[in-house]
Formats: structure tokens, C-alpha cells, sequence
């Protein structure tokens, strides 16, 4: 009978099980790319045959991890060691993939046989070292999906590469790269003379204690572990997980409202029905497992076709681009068992009050029912049209119809504020000290990784219309103690840029093995001025406590730009430069003077420089993205709100049409109602997204983290949204109550 009465309502259930599967996709998609990018961590450590691990410790992922490569000289002198090898590992871009990983490692390093040369030759062959340009191994997936064999060139950041092989391991994250030598690496992500780590293998592995006390010995501000132990550390996929359940989430909650409403509308319209049921003998219990079975078996077909759309967006995806090479492949066992007990708890939660309320009919009641009309006691407003009378009238179908438009429309417009308000303290940073101009690395995947040279930073300083140009560098370290990041940068002591730092307590910056720390993280780590802080080992002596108004600055600290490069591994590079004029009015003509002369850098004015930050750039992507989403799966529940409307009412309808009612009266009437819950749907979404942010203001250290910025633009996308919702899910369900028949709309039971 369960699916016997989801056939009987097509639409109904069509337009149900469509925006949980939509949710249920992007659940499986985002957990598969979160999932292949733990298991290719995992794979690549595992799989080097190495027994230890030397890094940086309490990095955020093997990408920010810098150690000097000289450390390898003297691992390899341990009497307990056989081979050492350095890697380094970093993202960069690469004709027209905004993220592309790279892996350097030494010609002779005992890693690189397991890389298997499918096609051409490896980067200790002859042909290889008489390469040019630059020889390089590109992984096989990578191949596949930038179209390019043995004998092509490759750019990336702006370099050229010549692929002398094709390699293939098996792990789809180290297949959606290139390899090269550690040399070459080193120089493209920024850090000369450093690795990422340092893979160990030992004589024989009874010696591992005697070894791990020699390292700490030698180098205590540096991290051994073993191989699985250094993989759990790695927080890049925790990070991923993060985001998965926050959007996919977001989708199931939105889609389980629809749930509710559709599961609601089909108990109101079957009341007669199920007035028969109990009339002939059912149970309360019998008619509640019924609606709850129907519930749950919409959300298992909605898995199942969920399932089959994450796949299909998975591999599509996977022909575009790098980053996804073998998505498909991560979609196991404990993900789809993940994805049908969220469906199954959804058909649980949105079955539950309407079940609930057909358990508690009345039959006489029931029975006694009119087809098309709410089953109810009339409600009637003083005040306001049909389209009022008509949301009034059905307050539970409009409660949830209003709950998915607001949750829709909250959650993207809390998104967008966070964003605002991310850009708004950047800009106030880089514009500080009456800065003019910012100056970046071109061609970045990312701000973190812009490395300038300061031989271009003098050149920049010494042009006649600078009066100085200040290095500066980001990075950013786990700390455990403080429940998340510590941002830190780094300055030059004498320069200019320093001196928008308030110093509250204490003195400013004045020497290397100092800093200063921000007020919010000083407070939570109940340090003050004098004491130590260790970051990564390394120990530095808080000389003063500063204020800056910046929100995610003041969870962190500055160190000197010396101290800077050393711990980011980027000696004498700076991540940008800050520029300030003798003249302030010729900005704009040295912003083209600098990017004409210097092609590796990329200018802007200070307040414009954030909107070009590829960081900004892929905020905004995935902002676009969650609100496709968030729009798609609401503007079905809306849609499917307003067709069981038209359902419902079909026999007032036919009442209109009989009593001269134009099809066009019909529909701007359908219309009117759907853009009225569209309008308060927006207003709710105001409320919901005020109450999103200030919940997450109330977490330790996250909430720190959130300067959101409400003005009229944000309000005012809200409503646009919500009236577009509206009207999306109106159209459609407006047309189809102008083509009734007003003798078959009166005959509708």
C-alpha cells in the first residue's frame, strides 16, 4: 500500500524525493573528495616504505611543513639509519587548474620506485636530464584530464616543464600531480633549501627507540613520528569533513522541511481516506506506521537516486579537473552506510508529526471531510486579501514552507556576511598607515603560498615615486592549547608597516626570538608580557600585548620578518610587500608601472587588493555554490508547497472559475500568495541568519573568528532571494490552477 499511495501522487512524491536526493548528493559528493583526500594522504605515507617520519611539528598539512634540507646530511649519519629522503610537497596552478599538487624529490631517492613509469622515462634517465625546458613527471590522471602525453610542455605558476614520463601509483592523490626534482620544487613553491619532510628508513627496526632519542636529542624542535601517527596529524581533510557536513547539512535540513510539508499536505489530503481506515478498524498505531513508511521509503528512494547523482557529479567533475582525478573511487561501504542512516533518520523526523497527526483522527470527523478545503476550523484575518486569507487559513503548510525559504535564505546571507566581513578587515589591514599600493605574487593558488623575493621588493622600494616598501609574511600554526589556528605574521621592526600594531602592554618589536601577541589570544592563553610562548618548538619572548581591531589578528601574533622566513622556510622571501608613495595621487599609474616592470608580482591598490586575492576568488566560488544549492533544494520545497496548494484548493478554484474568474485572475492569484511567503520567507531568513551568527559567536575561538557585516545590500539580497523562490516555486503550480476545468474542479473529491 506504502508505494502503491507514493505512485498515486506522482508529483508529490517526485518533487519530495528530488530535494533530498539533491542533498543526499552533495553529502556523498563532498564526502567522497574529503574521503580520496585522506585516503591519498595516507596512501602516499604508507606507501614510501619509510618506518619515520621528521617535520615541522603542529603544522596545519605536509604543504606548510618547512625543514632545512641539511638536517638530511645529518639523519643520514646516524648509525641506525639507511636512507633519507627529503620531500617537498606543494599546490600551485597550472594551466587553468586553480589547485595543483607538486612532489620534489631527489633523483636518487628510495621513494621514487614505487612511482611505476607507464609511459617515457623516469627523472634519472639521460633523456630526462637533457630535458628543456625543465623535465617533469606528470601523474597519470593528471594526464588524462589535462589532455597532455610524453614530449608536451606543462606550465605551472608561470614556469615551463617538459613531461619526459607518465607515472601511476595507484593513490589518485599523487596521481593528480607531477613530480619533480627537489631542486626545481623547491624553487616553485618558494622555499629554497627546505623539505616538507624527511621519509627514514632504519637498518633494522629494533633500533627505532635508540633512534627516536638520538633525533630528539638533535633536533628537539622537530617532530618524529611514525607513519600512520604523522597521517592522523594531517588536518587539511578535518578541515574538508568541516565542510561537508556544514553544506551537505544545510541541504538535509532544508530538504527534511520539504519532507515534513509534502508528508503533511498528502495526511490533509487523504483525511476521508484515512477516516475509512479507522472506521473499518485500524488502529492509531497502524495509520502512524503507514504515513511513517511512506516517509521513510520517499527518503531511501531519494538516497538511492542521491547516490547515483554524487557518482555522476563526481566524474563529471573528475573530467574537468585535477583535484577530483578519482572521486568515484572514494565512494565506499561506510559512506553510502553514512548517507541511507541520514535519509533514514530524515524519513524518521519529517514522518514523525504527520504521522502523529493522522493517528489522531477521528473518524466521523474525518469522514465527514470536503475534498479541497483544509479539514479545519476557517480562520479569517480582519485584514488583507485572498492570498492572506489563503496562508492564514493553512498556518502548518506555511510554517514550513516558511521555516525552508528562511533556513535557504539564512544560511546564505550568513554566509555572505562573514565574507563582507572578512573583506572589510583585510582591506582596513592593508590599507593601515595610509598604505597606497599591495604587491603579491602572481599566478597563486593561494595567498599563503605568494613568496616575493626581496631582491624585487628593493627594486620596487627603489623606485623615484616609493617612499618605502615593507615585507611581511603569513603563516599560520595549530595550537592545541587554544583550540584552533594561530595566525602569525611577520614584520620588519623598522619599517612602517609595523606601526599600525597598538601596542597596549608592554613595548613593540624590537629584535628576532621577540613577539607581540594579539589582545584576544593573550587573554586565552593567560600569557602577559615576559613570558615564553612555543610555537612549533621554536620559543619567542612576549615583549608586548597589541589591539588592532581585527578580529582574526588578534588571535595571533608578529614576529620579526627574519624569524618570519625562517619558520615559514622562506629565507629572505616575503608574502607581500607594502607600498607607500611620495604622492599618493599617482597610485594608480605605479600600480601599472609595477606590474609592467616586475611580471612575477601582481599590484594593486590597497583597497582593491582584496577583491583580487585568489583567496577572495574562491570564497566567493564557494559562496556561489552553497547558494545553488540552498536556492535549488528550497525552491523545490517551495515548489511542491504551492502544487499541493493548488491541490488542495482545487475545488475553491473551481468555485472562482464558475463564478467568472479569468485564467489570468487564477494565476496573479497563485502568484500573489507564492511571492507573499517568499517576502516573509526573506524576513524570516533575516531572523534565522542573525541567530546562526550569534550562536557561532558563542564557540570558543571560532566565534572569535566572525566580524560579520549586515548593511542594506545583505537585506536587501535576502528579500530578492526569497521573492525569487517564491516565484520559482509558484510558477509552475499558478499554471497549472489556470488550466482546471471549472466542472471537473468542482466534481474533485
Amino acid at each position: 500500500m506504502t508505494l502503491k499511495n507514493l505512485l498515486r501522487r506522482k508529483i508529490r512524491t517526485l518533487l519530495t524525493v528530488l530535494g533530498i536526493s539533491i542533498g543526499v548528493a552533495a553529502i556523498v559528493a563532498l564526502s567522497a573528495l574529503a574521503a580520496g583526500l585522506e585516503t591519498g594522504y595516507n596512501a602516499m605515507l604508507t606507501g614510501s616504505k619509510a618506518d619515520l617520519i621528521l617535520s615541522q611539528p603542529d603544522t596545519f598539512d605536509i604543504s606548510y611543513s618547512s625543514i632545512d634540507e641539511s638536517v638530511g646530511a645529518g639523519l643520514l649519519a646516524a648509525p641506525e639509519v639507511a636512507e633519507v629522503s627529503g620531500m617537498i610537497q606543494g599546490f600551485t596552478q597550472a594551466e587553468g587548474e586553480p589547485i595543483f599538487f607538486v612532489f620534489g624529490y631527489p633523483k636518487d631517492s628510495f621513494i621514487l620506485g614505487r612511482f611505476q613509469i607507464v609511459d617515457g622515462v623516469d627523472l634519472n634517465s639521460r633523456e630526462a636530464q637533457k630535458a628543456r625546458p625543465k623535465s617533469i613527471l606528470l601523474g597519470l590522471s593528471a594526464a588524462e584530464v589535462l589532455d597532455k602525453g610524453v614530449g608536451d610542455t606543462l606550465r605551472i605558476t608561470g614556469s615551463a616543464f617538459r613531461i619526459v614520463g607518465i607515472y601511476q601509483t595507484g593513490d589518485i592523490f599523487e596521481d593528480s600531480g607531477a613530480i619533480l626534482d627537489l631542486s626545481e620544487a623547491q624553487a616553485l613553491v618558494g622555499k629554497p633549501r627546505q623539505v616538507s619532510l624527511f621519509y627514514i628508513r632504519l637498518k633494522d627496526t629494533s633500533l627505532n627507540q635508540r633512534f627516536i632519542q638520538r633525533v630528539e636529542r638533535l633536533y628537539p624542535d622537530l617532530s618524529l613520528s611514525g607513519i600512520q601517527e604523522f597521517a592522523d596529524q594531517q588536518s587539511m581533510s578535518d578541515m574538508l569533513r568541516g565542510y561537508v557536513w556544514a553544506i551537505g547539512g544545510l541541504a538535509i535540513v532544508i530538504g527534511g522541511v520539504g519532507m515534513m510539508n509534502a508528508q503533511l499536505m498528502s495526511v490533509m489530503e487523504r483525511t476521508r481516506e484515512i477516516g475509512v481506515f479507522r472506521a473499518v478498524g485500524w488502529s492509531k498505531m497502524r495509520v502512524m506506521w503507514l504515513i511513517l513508511g511512506e516517509s521513510i521509503a520517499v527518503s531511501i528512494i531519494g538516497g538511492v537516486i542521491g547516490v547515483g547523482l554524487g557518482w555522476l557529479l563526481l566524474y563529471l567533475l573528475s573530467r574537468q579537473t585535477v583535484l577530483l582525478g578519482g572521486g568515484t573511487n572514494s565512494i565506499n561501504a561506510d559512506l553510502l552506510i553514512q548517507a541511507f542512516s541520514i535519509v533514514i533518520l530524515l524519513g524518521l523526523v519529517g514522518g514523525l508529526y504527520p504521522a502523529w497527526r493522522a493517528s489522531r483522527m477521528q473518524p466521523v470527523e474525518a469522514l465527514q471531510y470536503e475534498g479541497g478545503s483544509s479539514g479545519g476550523k476557517v480562520r479569517r484575518l480582519p485584514v488583507g486579501g485572498m492570498a492572506v486569507q489563503s496562508l492564514v487559513q493553512r498556518s502548518a503548510r506555511t510554517l514550513l514552507t516558511l521555516a525552508a525559504i528562511g533556513l535557504t535564505v539564512g544560511s546564505i546571507i550568513a554566509i555572505e556576511s562573514v565574507i563582507r566581513g572578512v573583506s572589510e578587515e583585510f582591506t582596513n589591514m592593508f590599507t593601515g598607515n595610509n598604505i597606497e599600493i599591495m604587491v603579491r605574487q602572481a599566478d597563486i593558488a593561494d595567498t599563503s603560498l605568494s613568496a616575493v623575493d626581496e631582491r624585487t621588493g628593493d627594486k620596487i622600494a627603489a623606485l623615484p615615486e616609493v617612499k618605502s616598501a615593507s615585507g611581511m609574511i603569513f603563516s599560520a600554526v595549530m595550537m592545541p592549547e587554544a583550540g584552533g589556528f594561530f595566525i602569525l605574521q611577520g614584520y620588519n621592526p623598522n619599517e612602517a608597516a609595523i606601526q599600525r600594531f597598538k601596542i597596549v602592554e608592554g613595548n613593540p618589536l624590537s629584535g628576532n626570538h621577540q613577539i607581540i601577541l594579539g589582545r584576544t589570544i593573550a587573554d586565552t592563553l593567560k600569557l602577559g608580557v615576559g613570558d615564553n610562548l612555543d610555537l612549533s618548538s621554536l620559543r619567542y619572548k612576549i615583549t608586548g600585548i597589541f589591539e588592532s581591531g581585527i578580529s582574526w589578528e588578534e588571535l595571533g601574533g608578529v614576529i620579526s620578518l627574519r624569524d618570519a622566513q625562517s619558520f615559514a622556510g622562506r629565507p629572505r622571501k616575503s608574502s607581500m610587500y607594502a607600498v607607500k608613495l611620495n604622492d599618493p595621487s599617482q597610485a594608480e599609474g605605479v600600480v601599472t608601472k609595477i606590474n609592467n616592470q616586475f611580471p612575477d608580482v601582481h599590484a594593486a591598490l590597497a583597497g582593491d587588493f582584496v577583491e583580487q586575492l585568489p583567496d577572495m576568488e574562491s570564497s566567493e566560488a564557494i559562496t556561489n555554490a552553497i547558494s545553488f544549492l540552498a536556492i535549488l533544494i528550497g525552491g523545490v520545497g517551495v515548489l511542491n508547497t504551492m502544487l499541493m496548494a493548488v491541490f488542495e484548493r482545487t475545488r475553491e478554484i473551481g468555485v472562482l472559475r464558475a463564478l467568472g474568474w479569468r485564467r489570468r485572475a487564477i494565476l496573479s492569484l497563485i502568484l500573489k500568495e507564492a511571492l507573499l511567503i517568499g517576502l516573509l520567507g526573506g524576513i524570516a531568513g533575516i531572523g534565522t541568519a542573525l541567530l546562526m551568527i550569534f550562536l557561532l559567536q558563542q564557540v570558543p575561538m571560532v566565534g572569535s573568528y566572525l566580524t560579520p557585516i549586515w548593511d542594506w545590500e545583505v537585506f536587501v539580497r535576502a528579500i530578492l532571494i526569497a521573492l525569487m523562490l517564491g516565484l520559482l516555486g509558484g510558477l509552475y503550480p499558478a499554471y497549472r490552477a489556470t488550466r482546471l476545468q471549472p466542472v471537473e474542479a468542482l466534481r474533485y473529491e
